[in-house]
C-alpha cells in the first residue's frame, strides 16, 4: 500500500506543518475581529489601517530573505525562526501599552508570517514526493476551515467580554506542540547550492517601502493621494523585476506564468472579497456579522476545491484546474455584482462566493504544485518567495485600486452602487484573463534528442 502524508515517514512533519498553518489561520481570522476593540482601547483609531499595513510590509521583506536562507541552508532554521518571531509579535501586540507598540508587534508578526509561508512551501518541495504534494496542499487549505468558522465569533466574544489582549496572548501556546512535532524531521532537509542573488534584499526593502506608501496613499483620500501613489508605483516598478523570475510580467511559459498566475488569482479574488461585506452592509442592510458569514462560505468552498485537486481522480493536467478555477472566480464575482441589481435577492451572492472559494481551492493549490515541479531544488526557496510576493503585490494593487474607486464615489453625491459594480467587473475581467492565460503554465516542449 502506498504511503500517504500521514504515513510513518511523514506523519509528525505533516501534523507539525498543519499546526503551524492553523496558528497563522487563527491569527488572520481572529485578529481582524478583535482589532477595532484593541485600537479603541489604545486610543489609536486613526492608525487602524497600519495595524494591517505593518504586517503586510514586513512580511513582504521576510518572504525574500527566508527564500534565500531556505535555498542556502534548508528550511529548518527559517521555519523555526519564523514561528518564534511570529509568537514574539503576538506577545508584543498582546501586552502593548500604546498604539505605537501595538503596530510594532504587528510588524514583528509580519516578519514571522512571511518567513513561515515561504519555508512551508520549501518543506513541501523537499520532504514530500510529487504525488503527495497535492494532498498536502489540500491539508494546508483544510487547516483554515476551523479558524474560519470559529475564529471570528470566538475572538469577538473574548474581546467583548474578557479582553482583546487574550486574543493575542492565547495563540502562542499553539507553537510548542507544532515545533515539537516537526523538529526531528526538519533536521534532514538540507539546503542546496543556490547562486548568490545580488540586490534581492535591497529590492525587497524598496518594494516594502513602495507597498507601504501605496497603502498610505489609498488611506489619505486627499490631493496628496495621487502623487504618493505615483511615487510608490515608480519605486515598485524597477524592484518587482528583481523579485520575480524573468518573464513573469509577460507570462512566459512555465515557471514565470505560475508566479504571475498566483498574482492574478489573489488580485481578482481578494480585490473583490474586500468589498463584499461593505457592499452587503451599505447597499443591502446586512449586519457586519451576517455579511461575514458569506466570507466563511468562501473559505469552506476553498477547502472543498483544494480537497478535490488533491484526489487521485483529479485531472493530471494541472493547468486545466487553474483555468477552471479562474473561470469560477470570474463567475463568482459577477454573481456577487448581480446583487446590486434591483429585485435580485441576496442568496445568490452567498452561493456565488462558495463557488469562488472552490475555484480558488482548485487553482491556488495547483499553482503551488506546478511551481515546485518546475523549480530545481536549489531554487525552491527563491521561487516560493516570488510566488508569495506576486500574491501580496497583486492584492495590494487591486485592493488599493478598488479603494480609490470607492473613495471617489463616496466623495460625490449619490448612491455608491456604481462604484461596487466597477470594482467587481474589473476583478472579473482579471480572472477571465487568468483563464485565458492558464495554458501558458505548460512549459516549452524540449526538442527530442
Amino acid at each position: 500500500m502506498t504511503e500517504g502524508i500521514l504515513g510513518p515517514a511523514h506523519r509528525w512533519l505533516t501534523l507539525g506543518v498543519v499546526s503551524v498553518i492553523v496558528l497563522v489561520a487563527f491569527e488572520a481570522m481572529s485578529v481582524a475581529t478583535a482589532m477595532p476593540v484593541a485600537v479603541a482601547d489604545l486610543g489609536g483609531l486613526r492608525f487602524y489601517a497600519w495595524s494591517f499595513s505593518g504586517f503586510l510590509v514586513t512580511s513582504l521583506f521576510a518572504m525574500v530573505v527566508a527564500g534565500e536562507r531556505c535555498d542556502a541552508e534548508g528550511p529548518r532554521r527559517p521555519l523555526l525562526a519564523g514561528v518564534a518571531v511570529f509568537a514574539v509579535g503576538l506577545l508584543v501586540a498582546g501586552t502593548a501599552p500604546s498604539m505605537a507598540v501595538f503596530v510594532l508587534g504587528r510588524a514583528v508578526q509580519g516578519l514571522g508570517g512571511g518567513a513561515i509561508i515561504v519555508a512551508v512551501y520549501v518543506v513541501v518541495g523537499r520532504a514530500y514526493e510529487e504525488r503527495l504534494r497535492p494532498r498536502l496542499f489540500s491539508a494546508l487549505s483544510g487547516a483554515w476551515v476551523l479558524p474560519s468558522i470559529v475564529g471570528p465569533s470566538l475572538s469577538g466574544w473574548v474581546a467583548q467580554h474578557l479582553s482583546w489582549r487574550l486574543v493575542f496572548l492565547a495563540m502562542p501556546v499553539l507553537v510548542v506542540p507544532a515545533v515539537a512535532a516537526m523538529y526531528p524531521r526538519l533536521a534532514a532537509l538540507g539546503g542546496g547550492s543556490a547562486a548568490r542573488r545580488e540586490g534581492r534584499k535591497r529590492a525587497a526593502a524598496a518594494a516594502a517601502v513602495g507597498v507601504a506608501t501605496l497603502q498610505y496613499a489609498g488611506q489619505r483620500h486627499d490631493r496628496f493621494s495621487l502623487p504618493l501613489a505615483t511615487a510608490a508605483l515608480a519605486l515598485l516598478a524597477p524592484t518587482v523585476r528583481l523579485l520575480l523570475p524573468a518573464g513573469t510580467l509577460r507570462f512566459a511559459r512555465g515557471l514565470p506564468t505560475s508566479v504571475a498566475m498566483r498574482g492574478v488569482l489573489a488580485g481578482s479574488f481578494f480585490g473583490a472579497e474586500t468589498f463584499v461585506p461593505l457592499m452587503l452592509v451599505t447597499e443591502r442592510g446586512f449586519s457586519p456579522a451576517r455579511a461575514g458569514l458569506l466570507l466563511t462560505g468562501g473559505a469552506l468552498g476553498w477547502a472543498l476545491g483544494s480537497w478535490f485537486q488533491g484526489r487521485p481522480t483529479a485531472p493530471p493536467e494541472r493547468w486545466r484546474l487553474v483555468r477552471t478555477g479562474c473561470a469560477l472566480v470570474a463567475v463568482a464575482v459577477l454573481g456577487v455584482a448581480a446583487v446590486l441589481l434591483p429585485g435580485v435577492p441576496t442568496w445568490p451572492a452567498a452561493l456565488a462566493w462558495i463557488v469562488g472559494g472552490i475555484g480558488m481551492g482548485l487553482a491556488m493549490a495547483s499553482v503551488g504544485v506546478l511551481l515546485l515541479e518546475l523549480s530545481p531544488p536549489q531554487d525552491q526557496g527563491a521561487n516560493s518567495a516570488a510566488l508569495q510576493v506576486s500574491d501580496a503585490l497583486a492584492s495590494v494593487v487591486t485592493i488599493g485600486a478598488g479603494g480609490a474607486v470607492y473613495a471617489y464615489a463616496v466623495a460625490r453625491p449619490g448612491p455608491d452602487d456604481a462604484a461596487f459594480a466597477v470594482i467587481y467587473v474589473a476583478m472579473a475581467v482579471l480572472a477571465v484573463a487568468g483563464a485565458v492565460l492558464a495554458s501558458r503554465l505548460r512549459p516549452v516542449p524540449q526538442p527530442a534528442r
